[in-house]
Order: structure tokens, then C-alpha cells, then sequence
């Protein structure tokens, strides 16, 4: 009762706001004249958008460093800051699901784009416990965030036409660094023998990144964090590593760190010790202005930190 009252306030907020606006209608208006003021959600789409749109586009990102999409509501300020934006881009595949009623009644309004729509379904992870929904975390393939690369370029060329070749030369470049980063990890990933590619995880968002790179992926939650671990799955994962003697586990930016302590010490407690091998960035970013804070930057921190653990280093 409680969300259905919240998600009805901040639609009834949307509508005032846009009532008390010029127009309730955002679509179809030539903006080449201004910057293209535009909202995102999570940050790796903010850092994509600012790469593309360059010095033609003010980002606003809803969605900070440390900040966990899966539990994120949206505030009257986001609703203000979604107010006022000519293109709103979101991952989609249900990662923003607290937010899904405020973005359709958005894309009614003004251009509210799923950065995930034009991938292929074949590629896409359906766990069998997500009640046939897909994973939503796949920037952890990089060849796959490429295509949510060029659905914001073709998205800024629609809305914008008159500077097309501007977003076409900035996201040719932006994907040949893409492209050397995927090859990066795959470089990185080759030093770790098959048998200890192991990567065990607060929550199972790595399963992309698993499948594209050859790892076994181990999330202590599930793929969304709505839904809290127990006993029994501390007990599980604690008895696998003892067993493996896996050397490392690993705590994320956005999930809290005493999930994974309490299977650190459920190992210990079967006369194994396993280190906690770094902090990874899984649905969230490190700061804005640092290299962590960018899409490559947080890949590059995320691969050299569980191959050193893995190795040892």
C-alpha cells in the first residue's frame, strides 16, 4: 500500500510539474539552437552520454557512486530534474524497477529511451529464480555495452539531426575505446589459469562477465538485491569455498560489506581463511572526476582487482 501511494505521489508531482510548464510535450522540437539537457539513471549511462553528446549535452545523473539502482526510488528533486529534460536514458530490463512507473508516465511526455532495448535476446541471461525477466547487469560485457553505446549515438541523432556527424565521430572513438578495453580484460583474464577463474561476489551481477570471460560467478544475494541472503545461503557458499579453497572473495561499492564478512567468517569457521580481495563497483561507479568514475575506468579497477587477488599479487 505504502509504494503504491509513493509511486501515485510523484505521478500526480509529474503532472503538476509539466501542467505549470509551456508545454507538456517535449518530442519533436528542434534543439540544435541550445544543449540538449538530458537525465540518466545509472552512472555508467551517464559517463557514455557525456563521452557521446560532448559539449552539446548537460547530463544530469540521477544515480551516484554507492548508490544501489535495484532499491533506488525517485525523489520530488529527480522529478524536477526529469521535468526539465529534453531525453531521458535508462538501462532497462527491470534494473530500475522502483522507478518503472515514473518513467513510462516520463516517456509519455518527453523522448525516455532503454539504452538496453536493441540487444539480442539470445545473449541475454534469463535465471530461472528472476521469474523470466533477464539480468539487467550488462555492462559487465563489454561487447555488449557497446550496443547501448550506439543506442545513445543513434538516439542523440534522432533528437538532434543537425549535429549527427558530431555524435558519429564522437562515438567512433568512444567504441574503439571500448573495443581496447574488452581486449584488455581478455589480456588480464588469460594470466588467471582456467581452473582458478573463480568470482565470488555480495550479489550476482557478474554472471555477464562470467559468461563472456570464462569465469565461474558466485553471488552470495540474487541478481537484484531486493532480495536479502540468509543463513542457508552463507552456509552454501561458505561451504564451496572451503571445499574449492577459493583465495579470495570480494565486497561491492553498492551492497553493504557485511554480507560478505559474514561468509568470511563462515569459512574461518571451517578452518580455511579467505581474504577479502578488494571492493568491486557492480551496479554503481566510483566518484565523479577520478578514473573510477568512468565506465572504463571502473572496468580496468574491477579486472586488475580480482586478478591480483586471484594470483595472489
Amino acid at each position: 500500500m505504502k509504494k503504491v501511494k509513493y509511486i501515485l505521489l510523484l505521478i500526480l508531482i509529474i503532472l503538476a510539474v509539466f501542467a505549470c510548464s509551456k508545454s507538456t510535450k517535449k518530442k519533436n522540437v528542434d534543439l540544435s539552437g541550445r544543449k540538449i539537457n538530458i537525465v540518466t539513471t545509472i552512472g555508467m549511462i551517464t559517463d557514455v552520454t557525456r563521452n557521446i553528446g560532448g559539449n552539446r549535452v548537460n547530463v544530469t545523473g540521477l544515480m551516484g557512486p554507492g548508490i544501489d539502482p535495484h532499491l533506488y526510488k525517485a525523489s520530488e528533486g529527480d522529478v524536477s530534474s526529469l521535468s526539465k529534460a529534453d531525453l531521458v536514458f535508462y538501462s532497462g530490463l527491470h534494473l530500475e524497477a522502483k522507478m518503472g512507473d515514473v518513467l513510462e508516465k516520463m516517456g509519455s511526455m518527453i523522448t525516455t529511451v532503454a539504452v538496453t532495448k536493441t540487444l539480442d535476446e539470445a545473449k541475454l541471461i534469463s535465471p530461472p529464480e528472476f521469474e523470466g525477466a533477464h539480468d539487467p547487469h550488462v555492462w559487465f560485457d563489454v561487447t555488449l555495452w557497446m550496443k547501448a553505446a550506439e543506442v545513445i549515438r543513434d538516439t542523440l541523432i534522432e533528437v538532434d539531426p543537425k549535429s549527427a556527424e558530431f555524435y558519429k565521430l564522437n562515438a567512433e572513438n568512444y567504441l574503439v575505446q571500448l573495443d581496447e578495453l574488452n581486449k584488455y580484460v581478455i589480456e588480464q583474464v588469460s594470466r588467471v589459469p582456467e581452473q582458478q577463474r573463480v568470482l565470488i561476489t555480495a550479489h550476482d551481477a557478474f554472471n555477464y562477465f562470467g559468461l563472456k570471460y570464462g569465469f565461474d560467478v558466485r553471488g552470495l544475494q540474487g541478481i537484484s538485491t531486493v532480495t536479502e541472503a540468509g543463513t542457508k545461503d552463507v552456509q552454501e557458499l561458505a561451504d564451496f569455498i572451503a571445499i574449492n579453497r577459493i583465495p579470495a572473495i570480494f565486497i561491492e561499492s553498492s551492497v553493504p560489506v557485511r554480507n560478505i564478512e559474514a561468509v568470511q567468517a563462515a569459512v574461518e569457521s571451517r578452518g580455511f581463511n579467505v581474504k577479502i580481495g578488494g571492493e568491486l563497483y557492480s551496479d554503481a561507479m566510483g566518484d565523479w572526476g577520478t578514473e573510477d568514475g568512468t565506465y572504463i575506468g571502473m572496468v580496468k579497477h574491477n579486472i586488475n582487482t580480482i586478478v591480483k587477488a586471484l594470483l595472489g599479487e
